[in-house]
């Protein structure tokens, strides 16, 4: 199968309420990670590489930053006079909450999705990231005869609500699906990566419609893995879920371990994001900086360990930044201290200050925020 006969969708707000800390200037998939990129990048990158040629994004509210960082989405050649990106508009809905919204907004773009000439539509979410091999999930659902197929991991249930986890036979097909169980042991988790025919999403939410139906999870996938020939995919490689600023702050340390940065970032399946041209970064005489990741225009001049750093940052003489994220244009002055901090960007740290968290709780200091 390939990616040109395959619609993407990207719901670019799901669970935006379990780093409220960040989205609430900006969407989920806007929020930025790992130097220079948005979480968004991860889900339109795996798309791409697949060959996938039209992507719509799904909006709901905050995505003023969303809209100035996919532009015309050129960074991942969906730029064209023919399908290509679109910015769908955003929806409202009374649900509160959670990942709740997913079936009202498929409900709101049925016309986007039926007039999409592509068989397949793959749905992703941005809490997520991986570099997925597509074209891998495709053969397999293809394989499987599978009417729809769900990518997974294995391990901990992530502390969100509806989480769909997959109890499968010997050949991956799903015999039972529950939602956020409550359990220690590891279990099969998705990643909220779904593919399946056209035709069959939207008979789908057109059977939501007519019954009244309001929750994704519970209601065309649980309530149909009886129905359904459903497949698990499992995601090999790094991931990670998004689901809290805990976990937030430990995936972007996790990317210090180079085995874990290589692996996310793929040659052979590259996460594109927009480029932003700036000097490279300048350290200074006396400075230090151990174990990081360092964006371009960053000005070094203090200590800098096992932390990273955003484009534009500077670090003043005698300032310290341990275990830390400091985004975009962010300034530590001199002889200031942060340890275990998120700082957003341009946030100015003054002279003489100490700032410190601990990696199971960081700091949060807000945009523009001047300490």
């Amino acid at each position: 199968m390939t990616g040109k006969n395959i619609v993407g969708i990207v719901f670019s707000n799901a669970y935006d309420e379990c780093i409220s800390e960040l989205t609430g200037i900006r969407t989920m998939g806007s929020v930025p990670f790992a130097c220079r990129y948005r979480l968004i990048d991860f889900a339109l990158s795996n798309m791409v590489n697949s060959g996938i040629e039209k992507v719509g994004v799904l909006t709901k509210a905050h995505y003023q930053s969303l809209m100035d960082h996919v532009g015309t989405g050129k960074p991942w050649d969906l730029s064209r006079k023919n399908d290509g990106l679109f910015i769908l508009p955003p929806f409202s809905t009374n649900e509160a909450g959670g990942n709740r919204d997913k079936l009202a907004s498929l409900k709101g773009i049925m016309g986007f999705i039926s007039r999409s000439d592509e068989e397949y539509v793959l749905l992703s979410d941005c809490n997520v990231v991986c570099n997925l091999d597509v074209e891998a999930l495709m053969d397999y659902h293809t394989a499987k005869n599978a009417d729809i197929t769900i990518v997974y991991k294995n391990g901990k249930v992530p502390a969100l609500k509806d989480v769909i986890v997959l109890d499968m036979n010997a050949d991956g097909k799903a015999e039972k699906v529950t939602l956020s169980p409550v359990t220690d042991e590891n279990v099969n988790f998705s990643l909220n990566v779904i593919l399946m025919k056209k035709a069959l999403l939207e008979r789908l939410i057109n059977d939501a419609i007519s019954l009244n139906h309001k929750d994704f999870e519970t209601d065309l996938i649980q309530g149909n893995v009886n129905k359904l020939n459903i497949y698990g995919f499992e995601a090999t490689g790094y991931s990670a879920v998004i689901e809290s600023m805990e976990s937030y702050f430990k995936t972007n340390m996790e990317l210090l371990n180079m085995a874990n940065c290589d692996d996310l970032f793929n040659a052979e399946r590259p996460v594109y994001t927009k480029v932003r041209d700036d000097m490279p970064a300048i350290y200074g005489l006396g400075s230090s900086v151990k174990n990081s990741l360092i964006a371009d225009g960053c000005i070094i001049e203090g200590t800098v360990e096992n932390s990273i750093l955003f484009r534009g940052v500077r670090v003043e003489k005698g300032a310290v930044v341990k275990n830390s994220i400091v985004m975009q244009d962010g300034f530590v002055a001199q002889n200031s201290t942060l340890n275990c901090v998120v700082a957003d960007k341009s946030v100015v740290i003054t002279p003489n200050k100490t700032l410190s968290g601990a990696e199971t709780y960081p700091v949060y200091i807000g945009k523009e925020i001047v300490i």
